[in-house]
């Protein structure tokens, strides 16, 4: 009984709902996939040629580096520019101040990727869904026309049906593969930026150790 009931509900349903989920789902993935290129445009460091500047300003004091730290706002420059600030209180701390900072920024790069991730898993299976949904309502239009069509005619109308109810998961499968795509790229580019932060905050330790920083109060 409530099997018949589950199915009917989902006969009425149909298949067009799950199509524009699938669709609505794309269109949010686009829109992720460009705020996250803008945000890297936006952030990105340029480590090669800030790595130099940054030894010549250490050489220089703590407000130089910062200085040509404060031009930058992505991972690489704003974990550093936060040990820079440090730097009177010592390596240990220096160390320590940079880690968590990186961890901070690196939620800020990771924003909207578990969406691209979950997408990317589950979309194909959305779209089963509305193929299983089809199926069950092409074989529940051929038992009402079982006793009106002729064979032709009733297979004609089941493979109609299931045809369309296999659009639903080539549309899923359509939404699925570019996310996952995406999703890889983007941590690819999280790992990157780390390891250029690593780099960056690596220059600003050997500093560290082989200059003696003045005290804090010795400063004042």
């Amino acid at each position: 009984m409530i099997v018949e009931q589950l199915a009917n509900v989902l006969d009425r349903l149909g298949v067009e709902w799950i199509l524009y989920l699938l669709v609505a789902l794309s269109v949010l993935s686009v829109a992720v996939v460009i705020e996250r290129l803008l945000f890297l445009r936006r952030n990105r460091v340029p480590v090669g040629e800030l790595q130099p500047k940054l030894l010549r300003a250490l050489e220089e004091g703590p407000a130089a580096a910062e200085q040509i730290l404060a031009g930058y706002e992505g991972m690489e420059a704003t974990v550093v520019r936060a040990g820079v600030n440090e730097m009177s209180r010592g390596v240990a701390a220096v160390e320590e101040v940079m880690t968590a900072k990186e961890g901070v920024e690196k939620l800020r790069y990771e924003r909207f990727l578990g969406f691209l991730g979950s997408l990317g898993a589950n979309a194909p299976f959305v779209g089963l869904l509305g193929t299983v949904i089809g199926i069950m309502g092409a074989f529940a239009d051929l038992k009402a026309s079982m006793l009106e069509a002729a064979d032709a005619n009733r297979t004609q109308v089941i493979m109609g049906s299931i045809a369309e109810a296999l659009v639903a998961t080539a549309v899923g499968l359509i939404v699925a593969i570019p996310a996952v795509w995406a999703y890889n790229q983007f941590r690819g580019k999280v790992r990157h930026v780390q390891a250029n932060t690593a780099a960056l905050a690596g220059i600003l330790l050997a500093h560290m150790k082989t200059v003696p920083t003045p005290e804090k109060d010795t400063q004042e």
